[in-house]
């Protein structure tokens, strides 16, 4: 085919397919790329497995287990100070539950019935010199190089025990403690 003036040169007949195949090749690609894309979107939620026959029955079918009580914690006077802190915070935590103002004396009695060497023990004063109640009371028992203390009040937000050192003065507590004479 002759090419002549006004006609233009991309019109012959043989231009033109390469042009419909790159036009198609570029939709082929275009379509191509649009499927291997499909591939990275967000998958959808996967589906839970069917639950087991077991875990699909009733509550009321299976027998319920109540999960045993732990044992009580209980004093051992031949260990140290540490290993008889959860026996300690026990019985003292007994006394509060029942009486959340509880005394100096109520916390000694209750560890004298639980089995704690009275001579081995120390109190703070339930009232201030001022005769006002105490913001806490702090209360110990001395076992070896050691000391259970316990205090509770307001002060300090209910009671709470810990084992610390002996001071140097030979006592558990700091400052004056009211004798033990019940």
């Amino acid at each position: 085919m002759q090419v002549g003036p006004g006609m233009d040169p991309r019109r012959r007949a043989g231009a033109v397919v390469p042009r419909m195949l790159g036009t198609a090749a570029v939709l082929a690609l275009g379509a191509g790329l649009g499927l291997g894309l499909s591939g990275c979107a967000a998958a959808p939620p996967a589906t839970s497995p069917a639950p087991s026959p077991s875990a699909s029955a009733p509550a009321a079918s299976r027998p319920a287990v109540a999960p045993s009580p732990l044992p009580a914690p209980t004093l051992r006077p031949d260990q140290d100070a540490r290993t008889n802190l959860a026996y300690f915070d026990f019985v003292a935590s007994g006394v509060v539950a029942a009486n959340p103002a509880a005394g100096g004396r109520d916390f000694i009695d209750a560890l004298v019935a639980a089995g704690f060497d009275r001579a081995r023990m120390e109190v703070t004063f339930d009232e201030t010199s001022a005769a006002l109640a105490a913001d806490s009371i702090q209360f110990a028992v001395r076992f070896d190089a050691e000391c259970l203390i316990g205090q509770n009040g307001p002060a300090t937000g209910g009671y709470h025990g810990a084992v610390m050192p002996v001071l140097a003065s030979g006592t558990c507590l700091v400052g004056a403690t009211r004798q033990i004479d019940w």
